[in-house]
């Protein structure tokens, strides 16, 4: 009768875990693709980065002190960097052959080597680094130093800190953009701040109306806009990066944070610390709201890849185990 008992009791553990993967994708528009285990106990995540060519994600585990790689094509976990202090940004430059991470704990920015998966170097970064931008043609990093109300230069060849450039508010995320040849950072008190990298100075701030505390920032070169998240009020505003101005504004989740564009479909991706993932369309018609659902507990980093455009969500604590959860868009649609 125990035996009996037992069995009935392991099977049904085994479909409550099914039925909570489905549970999660039904009436929804994304699809569970698989939940993998991730190591570093149920703390907190943060931003990701993509190398579409060697097929890695790269993980901010910001709770664990761990940059986490995962090899997309093979749908596995590669391995952790260890040591990088309440890793918070995130980025791969594969021309470099190296991956950045701020070490927001320790004020430091962590060159890795991503063969070794080692920290080679560490850079001072003032007081929050947190969100991480490359301008090739200046070799230089760019990082949003939060709470120093300041983006950060650093020498990626010399791994120093060059300057300090004042931001007049909270830095936010930092974004390259290449048609411009500017850096572009969200700034929490209400505007969007141009550097220009060849002389590390403030071209100028254009304000992001209708949006409290910008964060989040996600480019589209080609069409020349710029989609900003309001951490304070729940918007994202879409930006004409020609005019600096804004041109629609959009209801999201509940602190939207982190962005992720694919750029061959013309998604974005919006992940909020409420839950909700919502996806935009985006043509030369426009921008418009095509698919919004649960994705999981406290979803708020999201990254996809614009080759199988799969996304990637790291979830703290899904039933005691933190995991990488992969879905897909299934049903787009008008929203």
């Amino acid at each position: 009768m125990y035996r009996f008992a037992s069995v009935l009791l392991v099977l049904g553990l085994l479909a409550s875990a099914c039925g909570g993967a489905a549970g999660a994708a039904q009436g929804s528009p994304f699809r569970v693709v698989q939940d993998v285990p991730l190591s570093g106990g149920t703390s907190r995540f943060d931003y990701q980065s993509l190398d579409p060519q060697a097929h890695r994600l790269y993980i901010a585990h910001l709770g664990a002190g761990l940059v986490t790689v995962f090899d997309t094509e093979a749908g596995s976990v590669v391995g952790d960097v260890a040591n990088v202090r309440g890793a918070h940004g995130v980025l791969a430059v594969p021309e470099l052959g190296r991956v950045f991470a701020s070490a927001t704990d320790a004020r430091q920015v962590a060159a890795i080597d991503p063969a070794s998966l080692t920290v080679t170097a560490t850079i001072p970064a003032g007081d929050y680094p947190d969100g991480l931008a490359y301008a090739p043609e200046a070799g230089k990093l760019y990082v949003s130093d939060e709470h120093g109300k300041a983006d950060l230069v650093l020498d990626v060849r010399s791994n120093q800190l060059l300057t300090t450039i004042p931001l007049r508010g909270e830095a936010g995320n930092t974004q390259y953009d290449p048609a411009s040849h500017q850096i572009l950072v969200a700034v929490h008190s209400g505007h969007l701040a141009a550097i220009d990298p060849t002389t590390d100075q403030l071209v100028d701030r254009y304000e992001v109306a209708g949006c409290g505390e910008p964060h989040g920032l996600a480019l589209d070169p080609p069409r020349r806009l710029a989609f900003v998240a309001c951490q304070n009020n729940a918007k994202l505003v879409v930006m004409d990066l020609t005019t600096m101005q804004p041109t629609a504004t959009f209801d999201v989740g509940k602190g939207p944070d982190v962005l992720a564009y694919d750029q061959p479909l013309g998604q974005l991706y919006v992940a909020a610390e409420s839950g909700p993932l919502v996806v935009f369309g985006v043509d030369d018609a426009g921008v418009r709201e095509i698919a919004r659902g649960d994705v999981g507990p406290n979803a708020h980093s999201v990254a996809v890849d614009p080759a199988t455009h799969h996304a990637y969500l790291p979830l703290a604590n899904l039933g005691g185990q933190p995991v990488l959860r992969e879905i897909v868009l299934e049903s787009p649609g008008s929203a």
